[in-house]
């Protein structure tokens, strides 16, 4: 799969570059307002009670900042925070030794969680109700069973899959909040927020230019921002305006709806070879090269989000919508 400036997985580059945009308190926090207000209350009556947070579940779509919303959530209850991701825990003695090493009130931030192994998954359950460990020591007829007592603490699990995890594990969150896409004012609050912390001039017109083309994920407005930044050093002088940013957008062939070479690709390929569809996800994936799953996890989702791309049982149709921004004539009904 290419490397796509519009993607809203996470980059080596994009982890250290969040780490310094990041924001550190929930005034500071830009957007999902109901998800806000729901964790302020919560946070504040945790802290009324002096009680550790239930353990919380984000999920919703990558790029949307669960892993920056957990660091928050450290912050506003004045604990330390814990990260590690559900591919880095592979034996129950990793999270033993990760639970263990934990002081009272903090947070543990276990990043794709749902693919977490399932013994993993039954090592946790006890740690999350009854703040114990069940630790099985020794083989054969002289083995047993050691119980280590823990201290309370919150777990936040962050998921882009929330069907995937299992049902014992996803019962045991008292708090489930999902995060949305974002809208353009406040994507055009993130970027202007990043830039100012970056020391760049920009419109608001450019910010808002941005924005509108980050498919509603914040992520994607900063890698933006960076790139549109290069730009602005290297033919502008520094500053970002409204036509510098549509001059730069256009060079990294990201056109006013978010949409980029491969989306084209795959549309133009419905459009010209398949008449529109329906046509099935593997004739797909063999006509442009790309795994029927990226296709299906990756490209997708967008395309159907803004409506260009209908699933049917017969297979996938692009709509009028599509045919019209790429310059098409829709056919007519026979």
């Amino acid at each position: 799969m290419e490397d796509r400036v519009v993607s809203g997985e996470s980059t080596s580059v994009d982890e250290q570059m969040e780490l310094s945009l990041r924001p550190q308190t929930l005034d500071s926090y830009i957007g999902q307002h109901k998800v806000k207000e729901n964790l302020r209350i919560f946070i504040e009556a945790a802290k009324m009670r002096e009680e550790s947070l239930d353990h919380v579940l984000l999920y919703g779509p990558p790029g949307l900042g669960k892993t920056t919303l957990a660091a928050v959530i450290s912050t506003e209850m004045g604990v330390n925070i814990r990260m590690t991701s559900g591919p880095a825990i592979e034996r129950p003695g990793d999270l033993a030794a990760i639970l263990s090493s934990l002081e009272p009130g903090d947070v543990l931030f276990i990043d794709e969680i749902h693919r977490l192994p399932r013994a993993i998954e039954e090592v946790l359950y006890p740690a999350m109700e009854d703040f114990c460990l069940d630790i099985v020591v020794g083989k054969g007829p002289t083995a047993r069973s050691v119980r280590l007592d823990l201290p309370p603490f919150t777990l936040v699990g962050a998921t882009t899959r929330s069907g995937a995890l299992s049902a014992p594990l996803r019962d045991r969150f008292g708090v489930l909040l999902r995060l949305d896409y974002y809208d353009e004012q406040s994507l055009s609050e993130i970027v202007t927020r990043s830039a100012d912390l970056f020391e760049i001039e920009i419109d608001a017109t450019a910010a808002n230019e941005m924005a509108r083309r980050s498919r509603g994920t914040p992520r994607i407005a900063n890698r933006l921002l960076r790139r549109v930044r290069d730009y602005a050093q290297v033919i502008g002088d520094g500053d970002i305006t409204l036509q510098l940013s549509q001059t730069a957008l256009g060079l990294l062939q990201v056109d006013p709806l978010g949409l980029d070479h491969i989306d084209r690709k795959l549309i133009e390929n419905m459009i010209e070879r398949f008449r529109g569809g329906p046509v099935g996800l593997d004739t797909i994936s063999a006509s442009i090269g790309e795994e029927s799953m990226t296709i299906e996890d990756v490209y997708e989702p967008y395309l159907m989000q803004i409506g260009f791309i209908q699933r049917t049982p017969r297979g996938r149709i692009v709509s009028a919508l599509a045919y019209e921004h790429f310059g098409y004539a829709y056919p007519s009904e026979t």
